[in-house]
Parts: structure tokens; C-alpha cells; sequence
């Protein structure tokens, strides 16, 4: 996340080999777009797609530079230390670190990349076992979920539901909290025209804690916002348990139920996050 805007509900990919795609993603209503050089671009094209986004970052106006994100190749991989080298001087912002296992991985990116906000992409059995370590090390400002990854790692079948994901997802949304972080990101769904999976992954994942997912089509986009964003009756529910504990505080009832704290804050947080 970039501290010039509000925490970012949707991260858009677009392929680092696709640079006439940069300002379209910008435009799509997502909240940050992905320059990606990791799994969207083949070996051979590497070095272009390095160009082509060290480019656009250079001559991107400050607002739409805060709201790019790079997806860089794996601390383990051979393109690692080139992506580093590639974006030093940029004003690159936010560096999405795949297959995070390690605190020393985010230091490695820090110190080729100074100041810039790590989002630590958890996406193994590793990763999941070391999520703690991970979520407090310097510099990572939000975990996000690559469940794909994940899934091939266990041998996990989630084409239908992602139901076999819930163990690792606590585990981050609970590593997340401890560490002072915002919610974590969701995964993708790849199913990119199935609205009905999208909006099941997308509530299984607030389910565990998440406040975020990745998408890999710009029409995934408004209807994740849509979901996030409070009903009229939720707002209508935070109102009255606002209105019933200042009228009673402490000792408030509505609807035969006792408003006790943590129903006041939960009123409080339905409608800060209206407010966007």
C-alpha cells in the first residue's frame, strides 16, 4: 500500500511485456495495478519487460507511480538481482516479493531498493510455516495470498472451491494482525468470467480475514468493490447501534441484543469503510 492512498482493495496484473496496457489497468477503476515480471513473461522476453516498466516508471506522473506495484521473479531465481538492478532509480514505490519465505529475501530487497514498500507474496508450505517471520520483518507493509501456488505446492484441487485454502489463509490474516498490518490480499480467481466464483472466493476470503484480491481481468475489478463496500442495510444496522449506544452507553439493547464494545467498534469500522 502507498501512504498517498487509502488501502488498496484490488490489485490488477498487467504482463511487463505489455506496456500499452500500463495506463488502460490504471484506468480500469482498480486500486493498484501489477506490473508483473515474474509468471506473465517468458524467459526470453525478461529484459525487455524490465525496460519497458523501468520506462514507465520514470515518466509516470507521482499520482499513478503510488499506485504501481511490480511484481518481481523470486529471490531464488536467476532474475532476481537484475530486477533489482532494473528498477534502482525508478521511484519505484511497492515491490511484490513472489514464493516469500524469508525475512532476509525482503532485507535483499531493500537494500537494492531503499525506502520501497515490500507486499510479501505467500504461495508455499514454507511460506505458510514462516508467515510470522515474514509478516514482521522490515519494510513489508501487507501479505497477500498466492493461492495458485499454494495449491500446487500441497497438491491441492481447488477448481471448484477454495474451501482447502482456509488453514493457510487464518494463518496470514492472523500473522497480518500481530504485525500491524492491513488486511491481506486474496488471491486470484482465475475463472475470469465466472462472476459466481469470483464473489464466492471473494467471501470465503473476508470469511478468513482478507480485505483485498488480486484480479487478472479489469472486470473482476468493480464487482470485488461492490462486495467490499457495506449494504444499505448494513450501514442502516451500524447507524442505529451507534445511535442506541450513545442514547445508553455502556448498557444499550437493540433488536433484543445486548451492544457491548465490540459491536460499537464494528458499527464504527461498517461505516469508515463506506467512506472511502
Amino acid at each position: 500500500m502507498s501512504e498517498l492512498l487509502p488501502v488498496a482493495r484490488t490489485y490488477l496484473f498487467v504482463p511487463g511485456m505489455r506496456p500499452e496496457r500500463f495506463g488502460k489497468a490504471l484506468a480500469s477503476g482498480a486500486d493498484a495495478v501489477v506490473l508483473d515480471l515474474e509468471d506473465a513473461v517468458a524467459p526470453e522476453d525478461k529484459a525487455a519487460a524490465r525496460s519497458h516498466i523501468a520506462g514507465w516508471l520514470r515518466d509516470a506522473a507521482p499520482q499513478d507511480r503510488a499506485r504501481a506495484v511490480v511484481r518481481i521473479n523470486d529471490a531464488a531465481s536467476a532474475w532476481f538481482a537484475d530486477d533489482l538492478a532494473a528498477l534502482s532509480g525508478t521511484g519505484v514505490t511497492q515491490i511484490l516479493l513472489p514464493k516469500a519465505e524469508q525475512a532476509a529475501q525482503v532485507a535483499a530487497v531493500l537494500q537494492a531498493l531503499p525506502g520501497v514498500q515490500v507486499l510479501a507474496l505467500i504461495e508455499s508450505a514454507r511460506g505458510v510455516a514462516e508467515v510470522e517471520q515474514v509478516a514482521g520483518a522490515a519494510g513489508v507493509t501487507r501479505l497477500v495470498f498466492g493461492t495458485l501456488d499454494y495449491a500446487l505446492d500441497l497438491d491441492l484441487d481447488i477448481r471448484h472451491d477454495a474451501v482447502g485454502l482456509g488453514y493457510a489463509a487464518a494463518r496470514i490474516a492472523i500473522a497480518s494482525r500481530l504485525a500491524g498490518l492491513a488486511a491481506p490480499v486474496a488471491g486470484v480467481t482465475p475463472q475470469f468470467d465466472d462472476e459466481t466464483r469470483l464473489l464466492a472466493d471473494l467471501s470465503l476470503a473476508r470469511c478468513n480475514g482478507f480485505g483485498a484480491k488480486l484480479c487478472i481481468h479489469p472486470g473482476q475489478v468493480a464487482p470485488i468493490h461492490r462486495a467490499l463496500q457495506p449494504s444499505e442495510a448494513e450501514l442502516t444496522w451500524a447507524r442505529r447501534v451507534l445511535a442506541a449506544d450513545a442514547a445508553t452507553p455502556g448498557a444499550a439493547r437493540l433488536d433484543g441484543r445486548m451492544v457491548d464494545l465490540p459491536v460499537v467498534r464494528l458499527a464504527r469500522r461498517t461505516l469508515l469503510s463506506a467512506g472511502r
